[in-house]
């Protein structure tokens, strides 16, 4: 059953102080989009936004009432203020629950790798994999059991493709988990040594940080 969380229309085309004046009050800025849905702009409160969030996961189904109409949405995308950790903007996908999405699953490891307890390192260089699935068979993670895997191996799509109900899109090649030996002595010590060596980059005083522009 999908969780239940209302929004407002908001008005687009003002200045950005009304934005800021927005979340001062501790609400969201966003946008609803997708199936039978002309693209609106809302805002939510962030206290609602963050609760819903924890009880329906990063990819459950929200139910999203604006002006007293229930729309079944997912979270598409989010914007975060990496200062004060708080939402910045939040995109709403409208969907058919009859028909398949596409959406990013977080990857999760059971077990324990006999490597790791000879001294290897388990690695995830990809965290997630890239779905096609029904609204209502969204998994909660793509779980992987390491309990089998020695120092050497790893785990890319090819290997689990079959494994699971849903299609996952990634390539065959999309590496998911590695098990590496354990660096030597003399790794680490020419490890240190370089690091010790690097200079710090210094940046000119006229040097401009360039600054992304921000959803409305």
């Amino acid at each position: 059953m999908a969780i239940k969380m209302t929004a407002a229309k908001r008005e687009t085309g003002k200045p950005h102080s009304a934005l800021t004046d927005l979340r001062g009050e501790g609400h969201v800025p966003g946008v609803v989009y997708g199936y039978k849905m002309e693209t609106t702009p809302i805002a939510v409160s962030e206290i609602d936004l963050i609760k819903t969030l924890r009880e329906s996961g990063r990819n459950g189904v929200i139910s999203l009432e604006i002006g007293g109409k229930s729309t079944n949405v997912v979270l598409s995308d989010y914007q975060m203020d990496s200062l004060k950790g708080s939402f910045k903007h939040v995109d709403f996908l409208a969907i058919n629950m009859s028909e398949e999405i596409d959406v990013d699953a977080t990857v999760h490891l059971i077990g324990e790798s006999p490597g790791e307890k000879e001294g290897g390192v388990v690695t995830q260089p990809n965290r997630e994999v890239h779905i096609r699935v029904k609204p209502s068979d969204i998994p909660d993670s793509v779980d992987i059991d390491i309990s089998e895997l020695a120092i050497g191996d790893s785990v890319s799509v090819s290997d689990i493709r079959d494994k699971f109900s849903f299609e996952i899109l990634n390539d065959d090649d999309f590496l998911l988990i590695s098990v590496t030996a354990p660096r030597t002595e003399e790794e680490l010590e020419e490890l240190e040594t370089t690091d010790e060596g690097e200079e710090p980059e210094v940046i000119g005083d006229n040097e401009e940080e360039a600054a992304g522009e921000e959803k409305e």
